[in-house]
């Protein structure tokens, strides 16, 4: 395992920073390894606290009467220069844990009023997203969302297209879009399973 003798902060940016690893490694090959993160600071880092604490969450919400439909955001991203679907997601505030922050992402991005379900921990436990280049982590929080779609909330500096779709169209969007990763693998359960949500009931 690597030993990381010293770390230093590149930029200094509200949302994002870069910050360098330097290290050896057990096989004595020394690196200067790059993070980007959303700590503020060095003592923020998980270099630093070793905590696994969620940046952020994603939300699978189902919606309709029927639950028969999902919650999905279609969003101009810049790394790729072109629109990708997505859940909905956010960063955690201070002092709000991760279902607080998703009833008030899911409202921000869509309008709509979430209602989380407390499920199982091992399934709201925060993972990495691309851990090779960011300790980011993210919680997934899971519920259904009621309302009606409005986009009055957003913030100026997001294009955020709502899609609440059915089977049908999750399969299509799985074939023939640009997918998030972590969207991609709820919308299986999705349409696959007659009750999305069965696999929470797993471990509870």
């Amino acid at each position: 395992m690597a030993v990381i003798k010293s770390v230093t902060k590149e930029t200094d940016n509200r949302f994002v920073n870069l910050y360098i690893a330097d290290g050896v490694n057990s096989k004595g090959h020394h690196s200067r390894y790059n993070v980007a993160s959303r700590a503020k600071n060095i003592e923020e880092l998980k270099i630093t606290t070793h905590k696994d604490t969620p940046d952020g969450v994603i939300i699978y919400a189902l919606y309709g009467p029927e639950h028969d439909r999902v919650v999905l955001v279609h969003q101009y991203r810049y790394p790729i220069d072109g629109w990708i679907y997505e859940l909905p997601a956010g960063l955690v505030e201070s002092g709000e844990n991760i279902h607080e922050a998703a009833v008030r992402e899911m409202h921000e991005e869509t309008g709509l009023v979430f209602h989380p379900i407390h499920a199982d921990p091992m399934f709201e436990a925060p993972r990495y997203t691309t851990v090779g280049m960011t300790d980011e982590a993210v919680a997934a929080v899971y519920g259904y969302a009621e309302g009606e779609i409005s986009e009055a909330y957003e913030e100026e500096a997001e294009e955020i297209k709502i899609v609440v779709a059915d089977r049908k169209e999750a399969e299509r969007i799985l074939r023939e879009e640009r997918c998030a990763a972590q969207m991609s693998y709820q919308l299986m359960h999705f349409i696959h399973d007659e009750d999305p949500f069965a696999f929470l009931r797993v471990g509870g």
